[in-house]
């Protein structure tokens, strides 16, 4: 099939006003935003995708988990579609650009084809993918994950957030449950572009990120109990601190983590520690542990050694300790030919580029169960996502969504 021709280029300027006018919907309070999904101002976001969507031809369609799907149709009726997306949801203190560029960068494709009159055997589909974030309704990826099969419809709509609040009541109370089942549709090929949430592009002075695998993550919470007790009048030999005994698996966590060093990373994020008060020790902590690893044979050596490391600590230590595996997906290696169709993209546009390994989980790595798939990425400054001061620079967000043009163009065969 025929490559796009190397002059072949988005509006960088179009895509980034429309990336500072969806930046106006659900603002955050330090210059980002709070678009949490399936509130008042994700319902507001995706009507203005819908109304920029039907203004450049496309026709939407929305399945039962409020996914949207726009499409342009490809000249042979019987081609499985090229899809493009990413998500519109925000953290409570999001970024103007995490989850939002793959989709506006989708659509960006679209105008510049109507630009330059390309059709393309397939279609070519921009997808809003329900609540990535998972910040609200956990897990994250959600929708993404019913779609390919990992979750169970019902059981999503079960899921509630910190004030009881159903997914499924909300979905319908913003008026995006939509009539098609999911998962139906299939696809020819999936792309999404994302930033990359960490430092080593940027570092490197890298264009873009050619996304190869997904790491692989295993949440396990653990559970140590030991006594309350006194701070001031119970003697340190008799003491059975539960906080202490966390302090140290957490050193062997780090430990751990450090022995796969470059890619294994591991850490605590979510500790609690009872009953928290000034003068009593500790008798209970209950705390998750996060590892991540390209390599499903290295997660599973950590969570092994975890487990043995924190029952020898807790044994000397005359504590009692319980683990709970609370979350987890294995390693995701992308399709090959999409990989490929990335890279080659990058070359051609002649962007400097390297492999990468996403360190956090994308829609695109559950997609890539049920259909070829891959990611692209640019820097962001700093490595920082998931925070209001999230920043990318213009000529990134161009040379991104140009990457991801090509790949997708080659992949949908522009026809003559």
């Amino acid at each position: 099939m025929a490559a796009p021709g190397e002059n072949l280029r988005i509006d960088g300027d179009r895509l980034w006003d429309s990336l500072m006018e969806m930046a106006k919907i659900g603002p955050g309070v330090a210059g980002g935003n709070n678009r949490q999904t399936l509130t008042d101002a994700d319902a507001e976001g995706r009507a203005l995708f819908q109304r920029w969507c039907e203004d450049a031809g496309l026709s939407m369609g929305v399945d039962s988990m409020g996914n949207m799907f726009a499409t342009r149709e490809g000249t042979d009726p019987d081609a499985l579609p090229v899809y493009v997306g990413s998500h519109l949801d925000t953290q409570p203190t999001g970024g103007k650009y995490d989850g939002v560029l793959g989709v506006l960068g989708g659509l960006e494709i679209i105008r510049t084809m109507n630009d330059l009159g390309i059709r393309t055997k397939h279609p070519i589909v921009v997808t809003n993918w329900t609540n990535e974030e998972g910040t609200r309704f956990a897990p994250a990826m959600l929708a993404s994950g019913v779609f390919a099969g990992v979750h169970d419809e019902q059981w999503a709509y079960d899921r509630v957030d910190a004030e009881g609040k159903r997914f499924g009541d909300e979905l319908e109370r913003i008026g995006w449950r939509g009539s098609e089942k999911v998962g139906a549709r299939k696809m020819h090929a999936f792309f999404e572009l994302h930033i990359e949430q960490g430092p080593i592009l940027e570092a490197e002075e890298k264009d873009v990120g050619v996304v190869t695998h997904g790491q692989g993550l295993s949440w396990t919470q653990v559970t140590i109990t030991g006594k309350d007790a006194h701070t001031g009048s119970t003697p340190m030999p008799m003491r059975k601190n539960a906080a202490l005994g966390m302090a140290r698996v957490l050193e062997l966590v780090e430990e751990i983590a450090l022995s796969h060093a470059p890619h294994a990373v591991g850490a605590a994020g979510h500790i609690d520690v009872y009953p928290n008060s000034r003068n009593v020790i500790p008798g209970k902590a209950v705390f998750t542990v996060d590892f991540r690893s390209p390599e499903l044979a290295v997660i599973k050596d950590m969570e092994a050694r975890l487990r043995a490391g924190a029952e020898k600590i807790c044994a000397d230590m005359g504590l009692e300790v319980a683990f709970e595996k609370v979350g987890g997906f294995d390693p995701v290696e992308f399709d090959p030919d999409c990989v490929q169709a990335v890279r080659d993209a990058a070359e051609r546009l002649g962007y400097s580029h390297r492999e990468i390994v996403s360190g956090a989980g994308h829609d695109a790595c559950w997609i890539n169960q049920v259909a070829p798939a891959a990611m692209v990425m640019c820097p962001c400054v700093d490595g920082l996502s998931h925070n209001e001061a999230e920043e990318i620079t213009r000529d990134w967000a161009r040379a991104g969504a140009d990457v991801l043009m090509h790949a997708v163009l080659e992949t949908a065969e522009i026809v003559e």
